[in-house]
């Protein structure tokens, strides 16, 4: 049980949710801004949440698949409120960007023929090449460092991402278990690290009651996906390009592209993109189910575990294996900045863009992504029917 009583209880559990519920609506930058904003607010600000439950919530969110900053913040809600606070606060800060893209969603699919809305989105569509790049090169510096082995996996993963055009999960999980076997000593393959590697799977299993014809599809994926994507938000950029573009066939390309844009357009985690794919597949109740499958293997997988993540979460062979995912999760994401950049680099304005944006992060460290997104669509606006008309 969470030691708190070390620790007074500053807030409200409303206080908490009215933070999260204003996070969720103007929170934009991702989720390293995100845990970032959180940190700064409730530990630094406020004196809401202790360095180290801050801490224990970063490690463990981490260490279970699914959104990093939306896994933080249910851990932080569950800190001093347990359940219920982590069910409010998790629900606070996910549903303005959900509601968000359903309005997206619904414009997209009305209107996404009209010239306007294809502009802005190939304006866009450039620019979230350029963002997802430098989130790539940002996450590697960070969590790869001058490890070799950390390397060859980071090279591994990249190079599979771009030949299968798809997200390898089976490598995910070995990199975790090669790094875990390497770095610790045999003898730990009875201790508790194990179940770092059974709970994702127990996650994917545990939603297979569904049964709404092609909503348990969408379901039965998304939880899929949630269930098994470790780390940024990002890292489920090209799992969700393999399965709904090609295996099932929901989006063609310039969708699936249109909706990463939306996900950096809006506030809040970056995978409520499943939200507006779920819009585009099957209406609102497409988008409702899509956001529960993604969202709901990562609530889980945080409160369950939290009260023995202090006993537990230190242990070497678990450090070893979250470092081993992130190092695949990191080489999958630069992969998919390949991969997606192939259908979204059309021409050399949508290169000049690309190449600008990540220029322009890189040089001017506090420029934020909306900013770069609404650039980007006014350029697209004046460009696009220039050349589309040339």
């Amino acid at each position: 049980m969470n030691d708190t009583t070390l620790t007074p209880t500053r807030y409200t559990l409303w206080q908490m949710v009215g933070y999260m519920l204003g996070l969720g609506t103007w929170g934009f930058g991702g989720p390293v801004a995100l845990v970032g904003y959180m940190y700064r607010d409730l530990v630094e600000k406020r004196g809401w949440i202790s360095e180290a439950d801050y801490k224990e919530g970063m490690a463990i969110a981490q260490l279970m698949p699914g959104p990093l900053a939306a896994q933080l913040a249910i851990y932080l809600g569950y800190v001093h409120y347990r359940i219920l606070g982590a069910t409010l606060v998790g629900l606070a800060f996910v549903l303005p960007s959900f509601l968000m893209v359903v309005a997206l969603g619904a414009a997209y699919t009305a209107y996404g023929g009209i010239g306007w809305m294809q502009s802005v989105f190939y304006g866009v569509g450039a620019a979230v090449i350029g963002i997802i790049a430098m989130s790539a090169y940002k996450l590697t510096t960070k969590n790869i460092g001058r490890d070799k082995l950390l390397w060859a996996i980071f090279v591994v993963s990249l190079v599979v991402t771009v030949v299968t055009q798809s997200e390898v999960i089976w490598l995910f999980l070995g990199a975790g278990v090669l790094v875990w076997l390497v770095r610790v000593p045999p003898a730990w393959l009875r201790g508790g690290s194990v179940n770092g590697i059974t709970a994702p799977v127990m996650g994917a299993v545990a939603v297979g009651a569904v049964d709404w014809g092609r909503l348990k599809q969408i379901g039965l994926y998304f939880a899929y996906a949630g269930s098994f994507v470790f780390g940024s938000g990002l890292a489920i950029v090209p799992f969700l390009y393999s399965g709904v573009v090609k295996e099932y066939g929901w989006l063609t390309d310039r969708q699936f592209v249109d909706a990463v844009a939306v996900a950096m357009i809006t506030p809040g985690p970056v995978v409520i993109t499943t939200g507006f794919i779920g819009y585009l597949v099957q209406g609102f109740w497409g988008a409702v189910v899509a956001a529960v499958g993604t969202f709901l293997p990562c609530y889980l997988l945080t409160i369950l575990p939290a009260p023995y993540f202090k006993k537990h979460g230190k242990r070497p062979a678990v450090v070893a294996f979250v470092d081993g995912v992130t190092a695949a999760a990191i080489g999958a994401i630069a992969g998919a900045v390949i991969v997606i950049g192939q259908r979204s680099i059309t021409d050399w304005v949508t290169a000049t863009l690309a190449i600008a944006t990540a220029a322009v992060l890189w040089k001017f460290k506090k420029v934020q992504e909306p900013v770069i997104v609404l650039a980007a669509a006014l350029i697209g606006l004046v460009v696009h029917p220039l050349i589309a008309h040339a």
